[in-house]
């Protein structure tokens, strides 16, 4: 998930902040996190439909769904959110239905990207990258390779002070879940109890909750092994050969990305071509090349050069992969709070 350099989708929470003006009624706009598509992509738009479209930067998931909640969606057309933001704003109401007669690239997308839980069939949502969540260890320094998610929260000697974990609430506490074999969408207080404890403990053993330097601390030696982001992990990879990257094998999520189109929008037609745009296989190719995220595009990561899967290999994951970790799902006010409340409790503890 795209966490502004990244910021990866910061933790899950709908926070409000005051709207302020996106762009001028006659252009399109479209909100998405910094360096997440060509930096020519709308200029290429432009000569290709003759719609200009101005661009809105959001740092964080929370940032834009402030906004977007505090004025209903005006004044934006094309939001870029995470899979549980947009379940969230179309529980609410916020969302057109994605027309796929104007978005005929749609066929574009793999069989299993049209089948995802929280939005079968893409009715209010088009996929634009997914990934999972593992371990990213130094392969030249970590023997034997970690295969668990306890081989991050109780750390051996050898790697004690040498670990980083994602600060992020639902991939903080999804690492201590799935740990014990629970959802990495639980609501259970005594489970969310059980791992903040875990996590507490954990703090003591390791060298951070990081969630926007891990890979170059890898790549330096600072740290040894990393809780990551899929994608991030490649960007370790580029900076020293030696990392690696695995899912554990109790498994891991699946988090999506996604494209989203606001029922108030005055340009829903110009969206949908955008939309479309953005799923033809070149333009969505440049994604998996340059950001070296996978893309839900078949057409597009077939395309793709063998040198470049045989540099990062997470690229080569299956969707059938993918689709065995757990989605992301919304988790409603009352259990969100629980964890923001149990991440602030492990922040505080002193190591």
């Amino acid at each position: 998930m795209r966490k502004l350099k990244h910021l990866v989708c910061a933790g899950l929470a709908v926070s409000v902040a005051i709207a302020s003006s996106a762009a001028s009624a006659k252009d399109m706009v479209i909100s998405i996190w910094d360096g997440y598509m060509a930096p020519d992509a709308l200029d290429k738009f432009k000569v290709a439909s003759g719609v200009t479209v101005d661009k809105a930067l959001h740092a964080t998931n929370e940032e834009i769904m402030g906004k977007l909640m505090a004025n209903g969606g005006e004044g934006y057309d094309v939001v870029f959110v995470s899979s549980p933001f947009a379940e969230v704003l179309h529980k609410q109401g916020l969302l057109a239905d994605i027309d796929p007669v104007k978005v005929p690239n749609l066929k574009n997308l793999y069989p299993e990207a049209t089948h995802l839980e929280y939005d079968p069939g893409n009715q209010f949502s088009v996929p634009y990258t997914w990934g999972t969540t593992g371990i990213c260890y130094r392969s030249d320094k970590v023997n034997p390779a970690p295969s668990s998610w306890n081989d991050l929260l109780n750390p051996s000697d050898a790697l004690k002070g040498k670990v980083t974990l994602l600060a992020t609430d639902r991939w903080m506490l999804g690492a201590g879940f799935l740990a014990k074999g629970w959802s990495v969408n639980d609501n259970n207080t005594q489970h969310i109890g059980a791992v903040r404890d875990q996590l507490i403990a954990t703090k003591k053993r390791i060298l951070a909750f990081d969630d926007t330097t891990f890979y170059s601390k890898l790549a330096s030696g600072e740290s040894l092994m990393a809780h990551a982001w899929d994608g991030w992990c490649n960007y370790g990879t580029q900076a020293n050969g030696a990392i690696r990257f695995v899912v554990p094998k109790e498994g891991s999520d699946l988090w999506v990305d996604t494209m989203v189109v606001l029922k108030g929008s005055k340009h829903r037609d110009e969206a949908f071509r955008f939309i479309n745009f953005m799923l033809d296989k070149g333009n969505h190719a440049w994604v998996a090349e340059n950001i070296l995220y996978k893309v839900p595009n078949q057409a597009a990561m077939a395309g793709l050069s063998a040198d470049l899967l045989k540099q990062y290999p997470n690229l080569s994951i299956a969707p059938a992969e993918l689709l065995k970790m757990e989605q992301l799902r919304d988790l409603g006010g009352t259990t969100q709070k629980a964890y923001t409340r149990a991440v602030t409790e492990i922040m505080a503890a002193q190591n």
